[in-house]
C-alpha cells in the first residue's frame, strides 16, 4: 500500500509541475516516476521506521507551533543583535533525542536549525549538538518542548 500511494503521489506531483501531456512526455514522466518509485524501494524509504507520509494528519498542527517559534526567535535574534550592547553568549549543548527514530531525529535536528539562534552542528547516535546564540535560546532547547512536540508528531 505504501509504494502504490507514494508511486501515485510521484506522478501526480509529476503531472502538476510538468503541464506538458504530449504522449511521449506523459510515457517518459511515467517512466521515471517508476525508476523513482524502484530507487526509493531499494533504498528502503519504505521501511516503517523511514516511511513518514502517515504523519500527514498531525503535521500541520506541528507546522503551526514551528512556525510560531521560528517568528518568535526571529525578533528575539533581531533584539539581541541590534542592542548596543550586543548581549550574546555563544554556547554548544548536546539534546538527547534517542527517544526518536532516526527520521524523527533528522526532522527535529532539521527543526533547530531552522529556528534562528540554534544551529544543528552535529546529530550521531541521537545525540544532537546544537549552537545556541544566547543562554536563553539554550534553556529553551534544554526545557524540551520541541522534543516533546516531535515526539508527540512521530508516536503511533
Amino acid at each position: 500500500m505504501r509504494i502504490a500511494v507514494t508511486a501515485a503521489l510521484f506522478a501526480i506531483t509529476w503531472l502538476l509541475w510538468s503541464g506538458n501531456y504530449q504522449p511521449m512526455v506523459v510515457g517518459l514522466g511515467t517512466l521515471s516516476c517508476a525508476l523513482v518509485t524502484v530507487i526509493a524501494l531499494r533504498t528502503g524509504f519504505f521501511s516503517a521506521d523511514v516511511y513518514a507520509l502517515h504523519l500527514w494528519q498531525r503535521l500541520p498542527q506541528f507546522w503551526a507551533w514551528l512556525l510560531k517559534e521560528i517568528i518568535k526567535a526571529n525578533f528575539i535574534v533581531a533584539r539581541t543583535v541590534l542592542s548596543p550592547r550586543l548581549p550574546i553568549s555563544p554556547n554548544i549543548v548536546t539534546i538527547d533525542a534517542r527517544s526518536l527514530p532516526a527520521v524523527g531525529q533528522a526532522t527535529f535536528a532539521n527543526s533547530i536549525t531552522l529556528t534562528p539562534g540554534t544551529l544543528t552542528v552535529d546529530l550521531n547516535l541521537g545525540q544532537i549538538e546544537v549552537h545556541c546564540l544566547t543562554r536563553e535560546a539554550a534553556a529553551d532547547l534544554q526545557g524540551g518542548e520541541m522534543l516533546r512536540r516531535m515526539q508527540r508528531l512521530i508516536g503511533d
